[in-house]
């Protein structure tokens, strides 16, 4: 029993999971403390990252402790904490002994890990409302949060600086982007500060007699959700246009000076900020992963008939919820595209068709108004999930290999004669290939004693696959794949940071004597200052950084695909 106990421990902690399920800290495994490091490192410097990997590996502390722990002085903490909880990262709240006692801070590992996907973020906001969107996104997630006149004014001076001379960026326009971005629940409001009660109140709570246990103090943060106004637009008096920043370096103070004085000025919205939702972002990718899944699957129209769908249950249906509230035939007809021109019948035959494909991703709910389908959510990402295993399994294996997986996840439990003869390979090679897979983990082997007395000669063996455990191990092997190409960037980056320093600074020379009008000679000149060899250099540099760039980001599309799916078994369950 003992030793069966031990092999599991170390099973777990080769494949990075946590080796206590009842610890403080909660179900962080070490891949993905190593990861959001990596990340705090990154974005935010080597400080941060101390203090964040701190308060992960160690729960909620307070500030004397973290203090005392990480060896930091305590500037150096309350700066990174103060960074930590504009980003979202970090939250704080009443000390475990009530009322008086220090503030204890968390770090949140998964917000951390969000930072992974904003390239993709950035992305959708301007495939969905062009730069400006682009733009109003991309200084949030900069900046945490903003209120809605900072942000405005921003965008503006952003986009005006980037249009040709003469033009500028109207503010209402920039305004009108983040009400449709807010109206699609793409921003929301931050939720009020519940902070710990000051020490020094002038009225102090009256002390409870003696004998009376005390209040429970509520440890979950408010959520944007459970504030009523969480999507509604204060009025924001802001007219005017964005303004060009000046090349010379000489009025810097100056205008830091203008910008303030600016800033000081009242817009209606002084308090309000405004955060990313990446909860709506995540159910867009969802829905975008299922329609693509559809188009691949079928065709182009059947993923329009699905996008359609999603669509229209888009707010009638809890973002938690496995499948789209029922939708009748005849609403679909009447919300399709015109420019598709589907005729009802051939609309029928599509939605039968949908139905009757294995995938399962529409299914029928009745008979009124034509028929009432629904979208299955958690059918579609199971199968979705299922099919990045077989993958994987492909990829690293090969197809003999991922025929026998996929035999077993159909046929769920079979002997290892059974596998040869059902995957039609010989047994030689049968047998590796099951071993094989059972050493990574990807398949479980279960015995079925005829007798107590388990004896082998009277067991049945049976292969089997377990989906949720392997999509579980497979996300932490790609949280470790992602960690080591974000370790291998910040490598590269600090070999050659010298040759980086100085191509930005000859770049940031041109484009001050570009805006000069300076002559070509003079332009020939400086960026001669960087030889051929050091230009060869930067080129493979550069091309081995972006590389590593688009492996993080397909490795995250795998990341997201998993995530759902196991949120939405735990959601099911």
């Amino acid at each position: 029993m003992h030793r069966g106990t031990l092999g599991k421990s170390n099973r777990r902690a080769e494949q990075g999971l946590p080796l206590s399920t009842n610890s403080s800290v909660g179900k962080m495994t070490a891949q993905e403390v190593r990861l959001c490091g990596l990340l705090l490192r990154e974005h935010f410097g080597e400080v941060v990252e101390k203090v964040g990997t701190h308060l992960l590996k160690g729960g909620a502390q307070n500030l004397r402790t973290i203090i005392h722990e990480t060896g930091i002085s305590l500037d150096l903490v309350k700066k990174s904490l103060c960074v930590l909880v504009q980003h979202g990262a970090c939250v704080f709240r009443s000390g475990r002994k009530g009322a008086g006692s220090p503030a204890e801070y968390q770090t949140c590992c998964d917000r951390i890990l969000r930072i992974l996907r904003y390239p993709r973020y950035i992305y959708t906001s301007k495939t969905l409302y062009g730069d400006t969107g682009e733009l109003i996104i991309e200084e949030l997630l900069q900046r945490g949060h903003m209120t809605m006149s900072g942000t405005v004014k921003t965008v503006a001076d952003r986009l005006t600086q980037n249009m040709e001379e003469g033009r500028s960026m109207d503010y209402s326009e920039v305004s009108s982007t983040f009400f449709r971005l807010v109206e699609t629940h793409f921003l929301q409001r931050c939720p009020p500060l519940a902070g710990p009660e000051p020490k020094d109140s002038a009225t102090p709570a009256a002390p409870a007699p003696p004998g009376t246990p005390a209040t429970p103090v509520s440890t979950a943060p408010p959520t944007p959700e459970s504030f009523p106004d969480c999507y509604k637009v204060p009025h924001v008096t802001l007219v005017g246009r964005g303004k060009r920043q000046l090349a010379s370096e000489d009025g810097e103070d100056q205008r830091n000076a203008k910008k303030a004085k600016m800033d000081s000025q009242t817009h209606g919205d002084e308090g309000i900020c405004w955060q990313v939702n990446f909860e709506r972002f995540h159910l867009h990718f969802r829905d975008q992963a299922i329609i693509s899944a559809v188009a691949n699957k079928l065709d182009q129209t059947s993923s329009e008939i699905v996008r359609t769908m999603l669509r229209m249950s888009e707010v009638t249906t809890s973002p938690t919820a496995t499948c789209t509230k029922p939708l009748s035939a005849n609403e679909i007809f009447r919300s399709l595209p015109t420019s598709y021109n589907i005729p009802r019948p051939i609309l029928d035959q599509y939605l039968t068709l949908l139905i009757d494909d294995p995938m399962e991703f529409v299914g029928k709910a009745g008979e009124s108004g034509g028929g009432m389908y629904v979208v299955n959510m958690h059918r579609a990402l199971a199968n979705l999930a299922r099919a990045t295993l077989e993958s994987v399994v492909q990829e690293r294996f090969g197809s003999r290999s991922a025929r026998i997986f996929r035999l077993l996840l159909r046929k769920r439990h079979l002997e290892q004669k059974q596998v040869e003869d059902f995957a039609m390979i010989p047994a030689k090679e049968a047998k590796d290939m099951l071993y094989t897979l059972l050493s990574q983990n990807l398949v479980q082997l279960q015995e079925i004693p005829k007798t107590p007395d388990y004896a082998p000669s009277r067991t049945f063996y049976l292969y089997t696959v377990n989906q949720l455990p392997t999509a579980r191990m497979l996300l932490q092997n790609c949280y470790k794949t992602v960690a080591n190409l974000v370790e291998r960037r910040l490598f590269e980056s600090k070999e050659s940071k010298r040759l980086l320093e100085k191509s930005q600074r000859i770049e940031a020379i041109l484009a001050s004597l570009q805006a000069s009008g300076a002559e070509p000679e003079q332009l020939t000149e400086v960026e001669e200052m960087i030889t051929a060899p050091e230009k060869q250099q930067l080129d493979a540099l550069r091309l081995h950084i972006n590389k590593l760039d688009s492996a993080e980001n397909q490795v995250d599309e795998t990341i997201f695909l998993l995530e759902s799916y196991i949120n939405s078994t735990a959601s099911t369950s």
